[in-house]
């Protein structure tokens, strides 16, 4: 499935997408993909303002999301960074993503200047990959203080 340009905040009128705390920038992830589950651990030890939520793809809400967004709701070849309403997927999202970290995570904006097509066909090229290169696993479980940063 091909990913849909939406408006800002257009999951708020699709019925199919229950509602969630749109406050702050949340993480949509792949939560059965070590690969995925080892970003989200990276992200919530380095997130020192603590921006993100955090939401696994398996879940009623992140289904709805991935289906929302013209995006297979079994196949989770892109997070999704959902902030100030947009969506943002693919190496746009992950760069976003990392640069929201602060500094020095900032600095891998300058992965901006390569082309979207060959920063998004390496991106596609991991994800393809991924579990193949980190596997599979349960569900990540977060501690008591980090469970409050995601979204059931």
């Amino acid at each position: 499935m091909m990913m849909r340009a939406q408006a800002d905040y257009s999951y708020r009128n699709d019925a199919d997408v229950p509602a969630f705390a749109d406050d702050r920038p949340l993480i949509v992830f792949d939560g059965e993909c070590v690969f995925c589950s080892g970003w989200v651990k990276f992200a919530l030890k380095h997130d020192k303002q603590q921006r993100y939520r955090f939401l696994a793809a398996q879940t009623p809400l992140g289904e709805a999301l991935y289906r929302h967004y013209g995006l297979h709701a079994r196949d989770y070849e892109t997070n999704i960074l959902i902030e100030n309403g947009r969506a943002f997927f693919k190496s746009d999202g992950s760069i976003r993503m990392v640069a929201g970290l602060g500094f020095p995570y900032s600095l891998v904006k300058i992965l901006r200047l390569l082309p979207r097509r060959a920063a998004d066909a390496l991106y596609e090229f991991i994800a393809r990959n991924r579990l193949k290169i980190a596997g599979r696993q349960s569900c990540m479980v977060p501690t008591p203080e980090q469970r409050r940063r995601f979204i059931t």
